[in-house]
């Protein structure tokens, strides 16, 4: 079988990808960190691995209004000139005969006012994270509570960036659901304390989530859209939900019932048994039966057997990107992979 699965063609609705690997989101911090707008390093970054083949890009988190930033050099998509840097990299990257989605990313309550224009951070529960913000290096500041109309204005903000990203030329969207952000904090019965309909028992506390992804849906499509999710929480490393299986069946209830057809599950480690000998994406599999990408630490041979198994569709690559933009065809070509050196693949846009 060695690593055809992988190399293969695949057609997803109106996506014609090119192989069923898949470049995982990866924050990169290098848009303007005044004005959110990406630039012509950000362009080639991008092109050089849809000319390698890549068959789905999904971007860096990109946030889908101020208050959604967690640090420094993190793109927008709320302002027109936001929308014009990223048409470049869409233009060059469909150039290449690549497919690129936006990942929209609200970080919640880990961020710090320093860096969301003197506002507090927002959350379902005005629960301070423990933890300093990533490179501000400062304590998680207190966050504040939403109000139902904060909650309905963050909704419509996902709503514009979605808009914005199809007007920008992306093919789709996807919706950071994971690792502890804000629509995990209010998925979290850890961060969500919350008494009115968007807390209490976990199908509450999903609310906020559905009415994203509906939002989101409204104005790019179901068959455009998708969700990441996962257990693991950026803040809180040693978290694990109490009964798994439950949880993944709530999930994908909430996805079925809103017409989802792609979904990404996360974690770490793709090989780690969760519950009964079965993975994260088997049992995400054992429920689901749309496009599912997986990812954790996966290699050229785990993917394609996953692939060839049923388990996942595609295949997402982190950090094996970042240090090869050559990386499907060393692959194709039987080459050694650079191995992935952080002092200098997250300095540099290789």
């Amino acid at each position: 079988m060695g690593i055809n699965e992988l190399l293969s063609s695949t057609q997803i609705g109106n996506w014609h990808l090119k192989t069923k690997i898949v470049m995982a989101p990866m924050t990169r911090s290098f848009a303007n960190n005044e004005t959110g707008t990406v630039g012509e390093d950000i362009v080639h970054y991008y092109r050089k691995r849809a000319k390698d083949g890549i068959g789905l890009i999904i971007t860096e988190g990109i946030n889908p209004s101020p208050r959604g930033k967690g640090t420094f050099g993190v793109p927008g998509l709320y302002t027109n000139s936001q929308v014009e840097a990223w048409r470049k990299v869409t233009e060059a990257v469909h150039e290449e005969g690549g497919t690129i989605v936006a990942q929209l990313w609200h970080v919640g309550r880990l961020t710090h006012r320093e860096l969301t224009g003197g506002l507090p951070p927002q959350a379902p529960s005005p629960i301070k994270a423990d933890g300093l913000v990533h490179r501000l290096r400062k304590p998680y500041d207190i966050p504040e509570e939403m109000t139902l109309l904060d909650i309905k204005e963050v909704i419509q903000d996902y709503a514009l960036a979605a808009r914005n990203a199809i007007k920008a030329g992306f093919d789709g969207v996807e919706i950071h659901g994971a690792h502890g952000y804000l629509i995990d904090q209010f998925n979290s019965e850890v961060t969500n304390k919350r008494t009115d309909e968007y807390g209490g028992n976990l199908q509450n506390r999903l609310t906020f989530m559905k009415e994203v992804l509906m939002a989101v849906i409204n104005e790019v499509g179901k068959d455009k859209t998708i969700i990441r999710f996962s257990e693991l929480k950026d803040d809180i490393p040693g978290y694990r939900w109490v009964n798994p299986e439950e949880n993944i069946k709530a999930f994908i209830q909430v996805f079925h019932e809103v017409g989802l057809q792609i979904i990404h599950p996360s974690t770490n480690d793709f090989t780690e048994k969760m519950v009964n000998d079965m993975t994260f994406h088997q049992l995400v599999r054992k429920y689901w039966d749309g496009m599912i990408i997986g990812v954790g630490n996966l290699n050229p041979d785990s993917a394609s057997k996953a692939i060839a198994e049923g388990t996942i569709d595609l295949a997402a690559f982190g950090r094996p990107l970042l240090a090869n933009p050559d990386f499907v065809q060393k692959i194709k070509e039987g080459r050694p992979l650079k191995p992935y050196e952080s002092a200098i693949d997250l300095k540099y846009l290789n």
